[in-house]
Parts: structure tokens; C-alpha cells; sequence
């Protein structure tokens, strides 16, 4: 495995933030998180960059994934992460949403669920089927504490997989969005969305950052309950298909830019910062470009939930990366 810095080109991208270009003379930044890179999208290097994390999955371990909202949506196939799920002997957990649609009911969830095949390859776990926890948050500017689903207590590791694209509220979603609206019940993604506002309305809050900061801070709740004697965590974005639209649409706009890869690492910061300067840095052109994707992310000041929460000390904005195809 190499790592790569500022003027190396991976897959027609160019890195301009902290990693590291042994071949040029420079060390890696000793004080920097290690993100891990693979352009190969497959089950197998799924499996591989798991690995090269180093960290191996223990006791009861929870797999964080999105079933997405309807079979035309982007969301990670069951074919994709089979090999890393029963790897790891792994149960794959979601919570009901907070808005209408086919997953605000556990009923429904579950149908779903059936639909898109996970259930042929794991046990699937509505974590909110019994309600909410509340996790302590260290940033409680806006939110006073973090609502999940209450199974979460039966889970000693959690691998956050997430499905890296835009979205319509947050500007894009990662492993933060993934381990924040995604771990939150129902009335936890309300409270979320509302900046603390109200439990079962997560609509009609007009200030953008303070949605944007209480992601920030839930996603800190769980990083640091799975951070507790006895627990851990690690985090995996897949970079494909990558529209503007979350995969919480139903029928979201066809991606613009062709897919970059599979980043891993245990730092959820870094890795989304990560991931946000390659679609910054993207080499965009004719009929291969993220310039839509970058766009939808100004839009909504996506960025800032990075900032945020580096800020609040989820993790570290500088980065080395590792290409593990190397």
C-alpha cells in the first residue's frame, strides 16, 4: 500500500488536502487520520479495505446501512455488501423514517426490507421498532440530547457503510449523515431536522447550520458511545452512483459523474472530508462531471457539517490517504 499526496493522480483526481507522496520526498503527517482508497467498487474490496483498517469486528457487530426508499434509488446493493456483512457476522440495522413514505413504519420498513433482498443476506434489525434511547451529546448548542433506536444497546461494533451522493437537505450524505440521521429514531431525525425544535415535526426550521450542527453533534453521541471499554466503530463511504438526490428519494436525478472508489477509515471527519475533495477536485468534462453534485453542496452549505464537527471534536480535517491497490 502507497500513500499518495497534493499533485498525485488517482483515477483522473487530484488530492490537494494533507496526505502524503512518499516517491516525492515528503512524509506522511504522523498527526494526520489514515484514510484508506480503492477505486475497485466490488464485494471483494469491500472485504479488502475492511481489513486494511485493522480493526476487526467483535461481539454482537451492527452493519449501518440506508435500504433506500424505492428499488430506483441508489442505495448499496445486497450483492455488493454480502462478503463484508457475513464476513463479520453481521446484522444489518436501519430505523424508521420521519417522513411518509414506504419506511415510517416498521411494517412498512420490513416490506421494504424484503423487497430490496436484504433479508437473504443478513438478519435485518429495526432498531426503533421498540422506540428511543437517549445518548448524551457533548455540543448541545441545539440539540440536548441524541434520540436512537433502542436496540443500538445490543450492539458492541458498528461498521457505519455508507452510500456517499447528495441530498436535498444536508448537500450530501456520507458516514456522518449515515451515523446521525441514520442511527436517530424516528422522533430522533425529527429533533435532528428541527434543531432541537420538536420531536415529531421535523419540518420548519429555516435555519440551515443549526440542522447542519445538530447532525455534528449526534453523530458524536454515537462515535463516542461505540468508543466506550467493550466497543468500537469503524467507517466505510462508497463512492458511486453518486446523484444529487439522496437515496431517501424515491426517484432521484441520474448521476452526472462516473463512480471513484471505496474510502475506509476510523475517523468519520476525515473520511467524508475526504470524500468531499474528490468531487471538489473532480476533473470534470463533457458527459463525466460533478459539477451538479458540487453545486447541490453549495446549495446547502453541506461542507459545514465537516467543519462543524471537526470543530466540536468528532475527528480531524487532515488526512493521509492510503491506496491500498497499490
Amino acid at each position: 500500500m502507497r500513500r499518495v499526496l497534493l499533485t498525485l493522480s488517482i483515477i483522473g483526481l487530484a488530492f490537494t488536502s494533507c496526505m502524503a507522496q512518499e516517491q516525492s520526498g515528503q512524509k506522511a503527517d504522523m498527526t494526520a487520520s489514515t484514510v484508506f482508497f480503492t477505486k475497485d467498487i466490488s464485494a471483494a474490496s469491500l472485504v479488502r479495505i475492511y481489513k486494511a483498517l485493522g480493526v476487526k469486528a467483535r461481539g454482537r457487530v451492527a452493519v449501518k446501512i440506508s435500504t433506500g426508499e424505492s428499488s430506483r434509488t441508489n442505495h448499496l446493493r445486497p450483492e455488493l455488501i454480502k462478503d463484508l456483512v457475513q464476513s463479520v457476522d453481521g446484522t444489518l440495522v436501519e430505523c424508521n423514517t420521519a417522513y411518509g413514505g414506504n419506511r415510517n413504519t416498521t411494517e412498512a420498513h420490513r416490506k421494504a426490507i424484503r423487497e430490496r433482498g436484504y433479508e437473504n443476506i443478513a438478519r435485518v434489525d429495526i432498531m426503533d421498532e421498540e422506540g428511543s434511547m437517549e445518548l448524551p451529546v457533548k455540543d448541545s448548542t441545539w440539540i440536548k440530547c441524541n434520540l436512537v433506536g433502542s436496540h443500538l444497546k445490543n450492539y458492541d461494533f458498528m461498521i457505519n457503510l455508507a452510500h456517499f451522493k447528495g441530498h436535498q437537505m444536508g448537500g450530501f450524505g456520507g458516514v456522518l449523515k449515515n451515523q446521525s440521521i441514520g442511527v436517530a429514531s424516528s422522533e430522533g431525525k425529527a429533533y435532528i431536522h428541527s434543531a432541537g425544535k420538536s420531536r415529531t415535526n421535523p419540518w420548519g426550521n429555516n435555519n440551515q447550520d443549526s440542522f447542519l450542527e445538530s447532525m455534528a453533534a449526534a453523530a458524536q453521541s454515537v462515535h463516542n458511545y461505540f468508543k466506550e471499554p467493550g466497543r468500537d466503530i469503524i467507517y466505510i463511504n462508497v463512492m458511486n452512483n453518486m446523484s444529487i438526490d439522496c437515496d431517501c428519494n424515491g426517484n432521484p436525478a441520474q448521476p452526472a459523474m462516473k463512480d471513484i472508489g471505496i474510502l475506509a477509515s476510523t475517523d468519520p471527519v476525515a473520511l467524508d472530508k475526504a470524500c468531499l475533495d474528490l468531487v471538489f477536485n473532480y476533473d470534470s468534462k463533457d458527459g463525466d462531471t460533478a459539477q451538479p453534485l458540487q453545486k447541490r453542496i453549495n446549495q446547502m452549505h453541506g461542507t459545514h457539517t465537516v467543519d462543524h464537527a471537526a470543530r466540536i471534536g468528532l475527528g480531524s480535517m487532515k488526512y493521509n490517504i492510503v491506496d491500498i491497490d497499490k
